[in-house]
């Protein structure tokens, strides 16, 4: 990557997408999916398949992803790999150039799949070189563009990269959020799809009630709770306590989702404050995990390079500081709750292997527990499925 001023960058011959980051730094590829531009913050993730449920990933919003992994749109795209009806990442960039998909699911390849959705991919680029940049210089600002003709204005580009402020301070959670109060199940699939079923089901109304608040949440957490066994209403992320309270939850949710948690706590903790108030069981996943930290009084920060991947080793830590048990589990966050502003009612229940940034916390003198990481995975491994277990167990 060069580091050259935009409007003196060559343009290698036939190149159609380019990435023209804060610093000056400018990556020529061949554009596919929509034409456009669209401008974030760029980032990296290590996982090796689910390429449609991280774009759809409502957490993803505001960021454009790096893949390392260099084979991306080989097995095309369906309606099923998905955990949002739309993607909520602004672009990809990846190694090679998508082909034509060799998967007996896809009903489409990947690049109509994108350009149907006004999403905008860049190929041809040297992934490793711009992950080591990430993981050298932080996550940077940046605008992906695609134009078939091959014409781009870098000067305006570095503009655009340049003047937007950023995630920290930023609030996205309403953006993504549900509008309405839904019943999961009902005008959604129900339990995790499974080859051969489909999407399995979920219906009983003496199933224990969990009241999910969607601050931009994945199909694939809902899924699980009702697979656990509970029913779940889902409500908008500036829900108030008593629209929660009205649905007589027998245990409350908080979903992961996008942006700075400290933005989005300025409603949303004053909430949940009221809710633990009332000693229902409570889980938190993800940004419901720093929404909770920030409600009994710790802070979050905004990490240098953040977590994204489906390899991610976390310790689980007894009561007595001893490590329990590894889990391989998949991330995707860019804040992180600062251990030592734990209260003392807040016990840390998981560590990251990767860099020993907290990863989880249960209450000591409240029914409520929370971790960073997706134990729902989609994509990713199955090491913690048993916590939607935990869950919805603790509410029969």
């Amino acid at each position: 990557m060069a580091d050259a001023k935009p409007s003196h960058a060559p343009k290698p011959e036939g190149a159609t997408g380019v990435l023209v980051l804060a610093s000056g730094e400018v990556v020529w590829g061949r554009g596919f999916g929509a034409e456009g531009q669209a401008v974030g913050e760029v980032c990296f993730h290590t996982a090796m398949t689910g390429y449609q449920e991280i774009m759809t990933d409502p957490s993803f919003a505001g960021q454009i992803i790096t893949f390392t992994f260099p084979h991306i749109g080989n097995v095309g795209a369906n309606p099923d790999d998905i955990e949002a009806y739309a993607p909520h990442a602004l672009g990809m960039i990846v190694r090679e150039d998508v082909t034509a998909p060799s998967n007996f699911r896809a009903v489409e390849n990947l690049d109509g799949w994108m350009r149907r959705h006004a999403r905008i991919g860049l190929s041809g680029i040297d992934t490793r070189a711009l992950t080591r940049r990430i993981r050298a210089g932080g996550a940077p600002n940046g605008v992906i563009a695609h134009s078939v003709a091959g014409e781009f204005d870098l000067d305006a580009l570095l503009e655009m990269a340049r003047a937007w402020p950023g995630l920290e301070g930023m609030d996205l959670a309403k953006s993504v959020s549900t509008e309405t109060h839904y019943a999961w199940g009902q005008t959604r699939e129900g339990g995790p799809w499974r080859l051969g079923f489909g999407y399995g089901g979920g219906e009983g109304d003496e199933r224990p009630h969990v009241v999910a608040i969607d601050y931009g949440s994945k199909h694939n957490i809902f899924r699980n709770l009702v697979h656990a066994g509970a029913k779940v209403s889902v409500l908008p992320a500036t829900a108030t306590f008593d629209e929660v309270m009205a649905l007589q939850p027998n245990g409350i949710f908080l979903s992961n989702g996008p942006g700075d948690p400290a933005a989005t706590g300025e409603y949303a903790v004053p909430v949940i404050r009221q809710l633990l108030e009332t000693n229902k069981p409570l889980f938190g996943i993800c940004l419901g995990h720093q929404l909770l930290a920030l409600a009994v009084g710790a802070r979050t920060t905004k990490m240098f390079q953040g977590h994204r991947g489906a390899n991610h080793p976390v310790k689980r830590v007894g009561a007595d500081g001893a490590t329990e048990q590894v889990e391989i589990t998949s991330m995707n966050h860019g804040f992180a709750v600062e251990r030592d502003s734990l209260p003392a009612n807040a016990r840390e229940t998981h560590v990251s292997l990767f860099d020993g940034s907290n990863a989880g916390l249960e209450l000591t003198d409240r029914p409520a527990f929370s971790v960073q990481y997706h134990p729902e995975a989609s994509p990713g491994p199955q090491d913690s499925f048993y916590l939607f277990e935990r869950f919805v167990g603790s509410l029969r």
